[in-house]
């Protein structure tokens, strides 16, 4: 690829910021104790390596001890800190604070269930920060280094250079191998805003690192990242600005389920500007954003600035051009077994996928090692991908959308049932939200399904495990469910189902039998 064809973002050569593990306190020193420790030393390579891995994020990490459990030999480059974007500044931190954030929901909330509670003050957003830091570094030695080492993985910390089909580059030392796997990850794309690099501004990599509650934060990017965190800082005290580009928070998933989320966020005091346009900042203090909304111009004065506007591929300095590997600013390039251009180089999680969950990158992983190490032909685009955004409800989602559904020219039945009629549900106060299944027009096969409530994460997966092994809605209906459960609601959706089985032709046989039988 020429200098000139090489993608924006790479036109530098600018390798991105390390993520940052401020402040410097016991929980920060432990984490990187483990997962990038000073005093390391790499090991002596001997012979050729059956896999080399680039980059210790979750699809690098299930890569390397999964195959290093087969018994092959392993090297596993990493250039900044093992556990990837999850550990360090994703799923972990970010749930930390939004389970903080939940229990001021819960406390709010208490007085209905005629449960008086203390105020204690104002929140001590400083504790929140320090409880995720420590639980942070407690969950690291699952991801560290000397772990993998134990596990027979050749561990090297650095930039990784191909400098040859087979031959890849780590602090001068080369590595052999009969195949790679690229695992780098993917992090924050920062979008071209007027002004906005005359600002301090927050990505995911330095917002985990905060010790000071914003006192007003602005939020550019209503997708899942932007609305979790808008409402946990929220929760947490500040006020809250959520701009988006898109007319609806959270635009890729069902509508019904948007605008549930929606009133949500503005319950807990966000003020939501959706459908803008022209977005500008200009420095000072305060930070000054301006914007267009339906052809009206309108301002808000931030203290802090957090962007959350989609990912982009860590692919700076791996030198892909000189080993024939394609990729653009979105991803790079696999076929459906996670083989690149290069018949040698495999590639698995977030810097090749569209579905950039840690769960993902993990059954993607399986595969390369499927495909890679024994001439298997795993298709990732087999997989069946459940999501969850952890708002409060949560949105969870499998397979087809309605709207999907439509573009493809599919015919569905679709089914809903809301929490309002599921008995749990109005005991807890949680009757908002609902499951909607879409099935194959005539049939009961699962073709998707979306949940909006509180635990819509861990309900979720019964869904996917029926689609998985091909069991039907009828099925789930079969199956004996405990009460009073807010699953019940599921196993519900299988009775819509099997009540539609009574035709008016099976209905006057019963009829009849019935009648002669008395």
């Amino acid at each position: 690829m020429a200098p000139q064809d090489r993608p924006q973002f790479l036109q530098d050569g600018v390798i991105p910021r390390l993520p940052q593990t401020s402040p410097d306190d016991q929980a920060n020193r432990l984490l990187i104790e483990n997962v990038h420790p000073s005093d390391w030393k790499p090991p002596q390579p001997s012979g050729r390596y059956n896999l080399v891995v680039i980059g210790a994020g979750t699809a690098g990490l299930v890569t390397a001890a999964g195959a290093a459990g087969l018994g092959a030999k392993v090297a596993l480059i990493e250039r900044d800190l093992m556990g990837g974007d999850c550990l360090n500044v994703g799923c972990v931190p970010s749930k930390g604070i939004i389970s903080a954030a939940r229990m001021v929901l819960h406390q709010r909330r208490s007085g209905s269930f005629g449960v008086k509670t203390s105020q204690d003050g104002p929140i001590d957003f400083p504790a929140v920060m320090q409880r995720m830091r420590t639980l942070r570094a407690e969950i690291s030695h699952n991801d560290s280094a000397m772990r993998f080492q134990k596990l027979g993985v050749d561990v090297y910390f650095g930039q990784a250079q191909f400098v040859a089909s087979q031959t890849i580059q780590v602090n001068g030392t080369r590595l052999n191998f009969k195949k790679a796997v690229i695992a780098t990850g993917a992090r924050a794309a920062v979008p071209a805003i007027p002004g906005l690099n005359e600002v301090s501004y927050l990505t995911n990599e330095s917002v985990f690192s905060l010790t000071q509650l914003p006192h007003r934060l602005g939020v550019v990017g209503s997708g899942p990242i932007g609305c979790e965190l808008a409402q946990a800082f929220s929760l947490l005290g500040s006020q809250v600005t959520l701009l988006g580009r898109s007319p609806h928070v959270l635009p890729k998933e069902d509508q019904d389920a948007s605008a549930l989320v929606a009133r949500a966020l503005q319950r807990d005091g966000i003020t939501l500007q959706n459908g803008i346009s022209d977005l500008k900042v200009e420095s000072g203090d305060p930070i000054q954003l301006s914007w267009s909304e339906d052809g009206e111009s309108k301002q808000a004065n931030v203290d802090q600035l957090l962007i959350a506007t989609g990912r982009r591929p860590n692919v700076e300095g791996l030198n892909l051009e000189a080993v024939g590997v394609d990729y653009n600013d979105k991803e790079v390039k696999v076929n459906n077994r996670l083989q690149t251009t290069n018949k040698n180089i495999f590639a698995a999680g977030d810097v090749c996928s569209p579905y950039q969950f840690t769960h993902a990158a993990d059954f993607m992983a399986r595969a390369v090692i499927q495909n890679a190490l024994f001439l298997g032909r795993k298709r990732w685009t087999d997989l069946i991908i459940p999501w969850c955004t952890y708002t409060s409800p949560e949105v969870a989602h499998v397979g087809l959308s309605e709207h999907q559904a439509n573009e493809q020219g599919r015919a569905i039945d679709t089914y809903i049932q809301h929490f309002s009629e599921i008995d749990r549900s109005i005991l807890e106060e949680e009757t908002e939200g609902f499951v909607k299944v879409h099935v194959k027009k005539g049939t009961d096969k699962i073709l998707g399904a979306t949940i909006v409530a509180p635990s819509a994460g861990e309900m979720i997966s019964e869904i996917s495990l029926a689609m998985t092994h091909g069991l039907g809605l009828g099925k789930i209906g079969s199956t004996i469910h405990p009460y009073p459960t807010q699953t019940e609601a599921i196993r519900k959706l299988g009775d819509q189902y099997n009540r539609t089985r009574l035709t008016p032709f099976v209905k006057a046989l019963f009829h009849r039998w019935l009648a002669w039988s008395r």
